[in-house]
């Protein structure tokens, strides 16, 4: 297996010494010793892949020096259009050595969103015209393969790819650890929200989050006609805001992330103007990107209350316990969207929390058959 220490060295070796990316689970140990080892501003944890290629071009064009992308392959379809339109060799032509996480490899046990993705990776870098190379805990010349991509994206001026298997990395224990001072779960927030104030139909986003919501319904011994939003992080708040305008009667609500609404901020200035009434967007807030290791996002450092003013949200409430975020949700009930609604709560999530048991088509089926009916 793969140091991330030995790893990290090689490539500062290789003159790489910025790194701008997305956590993904497959890449966390390498993630975070970049955060404890990486001099300050070496190391942008990117709102999304595109942001991730961007910042490495301006490092490239400021110090020319080949620049690091780290990514989970779901991010490709964020990362494309600067690949193909800055990077690519026959546009500005801008040496980039990218590392992707393998998702849904296939022959390999993985969650829905990825097995599409994970089947067709390597013809999507192939259809760029991005070489690549593939690692894994057997590559025993891996210090070679970084060299000699590093060496390539140099030659040809153009982004170079370095593809990493599930289990490539030895485990590393962060030493800088993402924290928050809050004491609710988003467990605990979710249950409260529903304990309150069940009649809306739910839109929530990717990760623990969904995992959450259908668990408690089990648990509620309801069914689970949510539309989890398995995938596309980042878009479930465009989702919902879609089904709050063409279904008017209904009362509409997004459960949302912080890393996840980061992603894709620029959809709360097209929510805000198209103003649907019965819309509520609620953000739960532990400031780290959690299913995929912890790695700390930008959001605290963001006022979403100046946000939702300033995207033209009607309200904006925030809660950080389950009393007042009991209150907010009652205070809510009538009052026209849209709103956002920041819940503050803590990392982490139970140990033996579950999976969704429907496939992603099941859900979508049921949760058609419920807002059809609104």
């Amino acid at each position: 297996m793969i140091n991330p220490s030995v790893f990290y060295d090689t490539l500062l070796d290789c003159g790489v010494d910025f790194y701008a990316g997305v956590p993904d689970s497959l890449l966390k140990e390498f993630c975070a010793y970049l955060n404890d080892k990486c001099p300050k501003g070496q190391h942008v944890i990117c709102a999304n892949e595109g942001n991730a290629v961007a910042m490495a071009t301006g490092s490239y064009l400021a110090t020319g020096k080949v620049p690091l992308v780290y990514m989970q392959n779901s991010g490709l379809g964020n990362a494309t259009n600067p690949l193909l339109s800055l990077a690519d060799g026959a546009v500005y032509g801008i040496p980039v050595l990218m590392l992707i996480g393998w998702r849904g490899e296939p022959g390999l046990k993985d969650e829905p969103q990825h097995v599409k993705q994970g089947l067709v990776q390597n013809a999507l870098l192939e259809a760029m015209d991005i070489p690549y190379e593939v690692l894994d805990s057997e590559t025993r010349n891996w210090e070679e393969v970084i060299r000699g991509c590093v060496e390539r994206a140099q030659s040809t001026s153009s982004p170079v790819a370095i593809v990493v298997r599930k289990g490539s990395f030895t485990e590393y224990k962060a030493l800088n650890q993402s924290t928050n001072a809050f004491t609710m779960s988003r467990e605990e927030a979710i249950r409260t929200i529903l304990e309150t104030d069940n009649s809306y139909a739910i839109v929530s986003t990717t990760g623990k989050t969904s995992r959450e919501l259908y668990e408690l319904r089990e648990l509620r011994h309801e069914q689970s006609q949510d539309f989890l939003t398995v995938g596309s992080m980042g878009h479930s708040s465009s989702i919902a805001a879609a089904i709050a305008m063409r279904c008017p009667e209904a009362r509409i609500m997004c459960i949302d992330g912080d890393g996840a609404l980061i992603m894709h901020m620029g959809s709360m200035a097209v929510i805000g103007k198209l103003a649907p009434k019965n819309y509520l967007h609620v953000i739960m807030n532990n400031q780290c990107h959690e299913s995929v290791g912890g790695q700390a996002t930008a959001a605290d450092k963001l006022d979403m209350e100046q946000l939702a003013k300033a995207t033209g949200y009607r309200h904006y409430f925030s809660a950080q316990n389950p009393e007042d975020l009991a209150q907010a949700i009652s205070s809510i009930r009538n009052l026209s969207g849209p709103i956002l609604l920041e819940v503050r709560v803590k990392k982490g999530s139970r140990a033996d929390l579950g999976r969704p048991k429907s496939s992603p088509a099941e859900n979508k089926d049921s949760f058609i058959q419920k807002i059809r009916k609104i």
